[in-house]
């Protein structure tokens, strides 16, 4: 399997290659564990509340800077909140679009929390804190892009479904729309 890091570059080329997570042997340590979660949502964060499954909540997003110039890094951070345990490791898929239509679609599937905490091991009560970040390049030339997240299992290639789909922005495929992100040129 080829895990992509978590950075993209919003052109035909990723930024970083593949990656290998382990896993040590009973699950996340305490350190690691602590760094994943948060008890606080930060109160700039863009609320959201989607369901997925039933089992998980994506409470609220940010994203820094709140306006990307071409040539620039926005670093996203998504906050989860786990409502049941899940009894397996789902991705976390990120679709970054040009909000025209003009841009192809990059895709950035990544483990949870930078790999320290699969979803496997998620405690119900928990916040789970995701960060990751897009890059533009400096010859692109969108108005906005728009950034869409799910989870995802690669063993059944099913998403975790939206169960609140009338309470959040979707696209009716269990892509949730975290933010649309304006391009300064």
């Amino acid at each position: 399997m080829r895990l992509k890091l978590p950075t993209v570059m919003l052109s035909s080329v990723l930024l970083l290659g593949s990656a290998c997570i382990v896993e040590a042997p009973g699950g996340a340590s305490p350190e690691q564990r602590r760094a994943a979660t948060v008890t606080q949502v930060p109160a700039l964060s863009v609320r959201n509340g989607a369901n997925l499954g039933g089992k998980v909540e994506l409470v609220a997003a940010t994203v820094q800077p709140g306006r990307l110039t071409p040539g620039e890094r926005a670093q996203v951070t998504v906050y989860f909140k786990v409502l049941e345990a899940l009894d397996a490791d789902y991705l976390i898929f990120v679709h970054v679009e040009d909000a025209g239509g003009r841009m192809e679609r990059m895709n950035l599937d990544h483990m949870p929390a930078n790999g320290m905490l699969p979803t496997s091991q998620w405690k119900p009560g928990e916040t789970v804190k995701d960060e990751f970040s897009i890059y533009l390049p400096a010859d692109a030339n969108p108005k906005a892009l728009n950034i869409w997240l799910g989870l995802w299992d690669p063993k059944t290639d099913a998403r975790l479904p939206l169960t609140n789909r009338d309470a959040v922005r979707n696209d009716g495929r269990d892509r949730i729309l975290i933010a649309q992100v304006p391009v300064a040129h």
